[in-house]
């Protein structure tokens, strides 16, 4: 995962409530690249960065950066983690490929994506659903009070607000997009007002695959994490 992320992990936590250990490696600092340049390391390194787990005996990794793995396209991201796995020597996927399975069984065929990032890459996160067949009908991005972006500093009050102002007047299920931006709090409250909508995230999504991966591996069924 990205280095400054502080949201990943604790939602991990939460989400998998103790039923696998969680063990973290971070990609390395990039200071004075820009952001797309930055993205591009984090796929150049994921390989070393799998290796720092040495011979640590895990089930299944999750590569918790989604937008990385938005400038690969759905076919270059199913690429990398099929090869990441064999050289592994068990089941990795990326956050955007955990979204897709997820999706996949809840039936989803169109989303309203709620993104926090700058507006090209929330455009290349756009695209690379699109192109994976899930259909957005609606973006509703999330900037800072400021007007800048940073999934890291959206705060739960913040994006509600954003979401109350923005957000269209249906029932179409929600994608937030990227491990970055806390979520789980503004779940909980969108399920209060909106009993039954459908709300995924990227890191529901990836703790639901990295249970079932992992129980596969120990030959137990894996239940879905608790819901948010």
């Amino acid at each position: 995962m990205p280095p400054e992320n502080p949201t990943a992990e604790p939602e991990f936590q939460r989400l998998l409530g103790g039923r696998v250990n969680v063990f973290a490696a971070r990609f390395p600092l990039t200071p004075g690249v820009g952001l797309r340049r930055m993205l591009e390391t984090y796929n150049d390194v994921l390989p070393d960065t799998l290796g720092l787990f040495g011979a640590m005996r895990l089930d299944a990794a999750v590569v918790a950066c989604s937008a990385s793995h938005y400038l690969l396209g759905p076919d270059g991201d199913r690429e990398l983690c099929a090869r990441l796995s064999a050289r592994a020597g068990f089941p990795v996927a990326s956050s955007t490929r955990a979204v897709l399975e997820v999706g996949a069984e809840l039936g989803l065929d169109a989303v309203t994506l709620v993104s926090p990032y700058v507006p090209w890459l929330t455009e290349t996160s756009r695209a690379f659903w699109e192109r994976a067949g899930l259909r957005v009908d609606a973006v509703v991005p999330v900037p800072l009070p400021d007007g800048g972006h940073d999934p890291y500093r959206v705060t739960a009050q913040g994006l509600l607000d954003r979401l109350d102002a923005a957000l269209p007047d249906d029932d179409r299920p929600l994608l937030f997009t990227g491990t970055g931006m806390g979520t789980l709090a503004v779940l909980e409250e969108l399920e209060r007002r909106r009993p039954g909508r459908i709300a995924l995230t990227s890191n529901q999504a990836s703790a639901r695959w990295a249970l079932r991966a992992a129980g596969a591996a120990q030959g137990r069924s894996a239940a879905p994490p608790a819901a948010a």
